[in-house]
């Protein structure tokens, strides 16, 4: 008899799973198991994180979902790099299992927790799974990799062939699965706080997302820059935590011809390249522009402008709007990521580091590779990034992608007796106008905190600057 564990992370679902499927096939009982990452929660100084509450009710529905069809979850709460050697031993198995995490820490870790294994001469397997294609698989004509993302898109769709998009056939090993029970740990006893989510959990949620959302993909294109509209899919979290595959997504947009798949598979896409750009160009983690003579820009410091632009108190309303989505969901429309990291980098002049942290303890969807891919490009200082002379104009990003403001009503109740025309610009009212309303600039609503006119200037001057300084131009 063969024994083997397969170790989920953010891969929570039981269907089309490459290490689950390698698993099943290569052994005659399979044992599976989740851990609470202590040296992970210890990190996270908010104890109301909306997504260790996402983790915890999907990884109850994976371990009913597995329960149902002979098996079981192990789940444990501690340090991984200790639980799962000691976990493998105790069981007797010859192999772990896992799909391949990429980011710095998790390399480390499952590092340590190899060479761990190694001692007791029990294997450790990796497998691609949360993505289409990883590190070197999509490379130029030269070798070498990609920095601008159309080149790399088109390469990758070269690349694509249905062999790519299969699912693993999970279902046909099923019967060596091994039963298990484990008391889960509560949310309480691991510090957390329980809360209702805007989004459904699990592999029952992102079905029930992906079901809505394949009614409405060919209207993506269009639709998804309207935040007050239904028009992006809501599965970035789904994906993040792997409760539905990115092949079965994958597939079902190549499989259509129309301008909103096209459109939405060049968002998954844009997935691939991040985490590709993350593998070669580690140091990006760690704070570092990935153009370097942008690590020398001298950000000024101005404690007040972040501090309200997290609190969504700037005057600007999109962007307020924008960031108490961020505060009271976990979630952000993504054209207003762009507009909100654009506005702190460049009407704020505040360092982007500053903006891609606050992003990072916020998102209910946060992806290192991803997180720092956006927050360089609005910064104008990563791969194919924005251009550091084009900067987003707050109140007409308003106009345009809100022109009603219902958006903005909805997050700035404040602002809901302004007419279309005023909201985007309220401080332009006459002063009896906005007595007459009660929205009195100042008293009811913020002031701008800066001229975004004023400020375009300055962050001109400040980019320009900077490479002059360098010998750019």
């Amino acid at each position: 008899m063969t024994k083997s564990l397969v170790w989920f992370r953010r891969d929570l679902r039981d269907d089309d799973h490459a290490a689950l499927y390698h698993a099943l096939k290569s052994s005659t009982q399979v044992y599976c198991v989740f851990i609470f990452d202590t040296e992970i929660l210890d990190l996270l100084t908010d104890k109301t994180d909306r997504r260790v509450v996402f983790i915890w009710h999907s990884v109850r529905e994976l371990t009913e979902s597995l329960a149902s069809k002979g098996g079981g979850l192990i789940v444990q709460y501690g340090k991984t790099h200790e639980l799962i050697p000691q976990l493998a031993r105790e069981l007797g198995v010859t192999a772990v299992y896992t799909n391949r995490d990429y980011e710095p820490s998790a390399l480390a870790r499952d590092a340590a927790v190899a060479a761990e294994l190694r001692l007791s001469n029990i294997q450790f397997h990796t497998f691609k799974d949360q993505i289409i294609f990883e590190q070197d698989e999509v490379l130029s004509q030269e070798n070498r990799p990609y920095s601008v993302f159309t080149p790399y898109k088109n390469a990758w769709l070269k690349h694509l062939t249905p062999f790519y998009l299969k699912p693993y056939p999970v279902e046909k090993y099923l019967h060596h699965l091994a039963p298990s029970s484990t008391q889960s740990p509560s949310l309480s006893s691991m510090g957390f706080v329980e809360m209702t989510l805007k989004i459904p959990t699990g592999m029952s949620g992102a079905s029930a997302l992906f079901e809505d959302f394949s009614q409405r993909m060919e209207h993506y294109r269009d639709a998804r820059n309207f935040p007050a509209v239904k028009g992006v899919s809501y599965l970035s979290t789904h994906l993040r935590f792997g409760t539905i595959s990115i092949r079965a997504l994958a597939g079902h947009a190549w499989a259509f011809h129309n301008a909103g798949a096209e459109t939405w598979l060049s968002e998954l896409i844009w997935r691939d390249f991040y985490f590709m750009i993350l593998h070669h160009h580690p140091r990006v983690a760690n704070g570092a522009a990935f153009k370097p003579e942008f690590n020398a820009i001298p950000w000024p410091e101005h404690g007040d402008y972040f501090a309200a632009w997290c609190e969504g108190h700037t005057g600007y309303p999109l962007v307020d709007a924008a960031m108490r989505q961020l505060n009271q969901t976990g979630y952000m429309h993504n054209r207003l990521r762009m507009v909100a990291a654009s506005f702190l980098v460049k009407d704020l002049l505040v360092d982007w580091r500053k903006g891609e942290a606050y992003f990072a303890q916020k998102l209910l969807d946060f992806d290192l590779s991803a997180n720092n891919g956006g927050w360089q490009w609005a910064a104008s200082t990563g791969c194919d990034a924005q251009p550091w002379f084009r900067i987003f104009n707050p109140v007409t990003q308003s106009e345009k992608f809100d022109a009603e403001g219902k958006f903005i009503r909805k997050y700035v109740p404040e602002l809901a007796a302004c007419d279309a025309k005023e909201i985007h610009a309220p401080w332009n009212m006459p002063t009896s106008r906005q007595q007459a309303i009660e929205v009195v600039i100042g008293r009811d609503y913020p002031a701008p905190i800066v001229d975004h006119a004023v400020m375009r200037l300055r962050a001109l001057d400040l980019y320009k600057s900077t490479n002059q300084r360098l010998g750019f131009f």
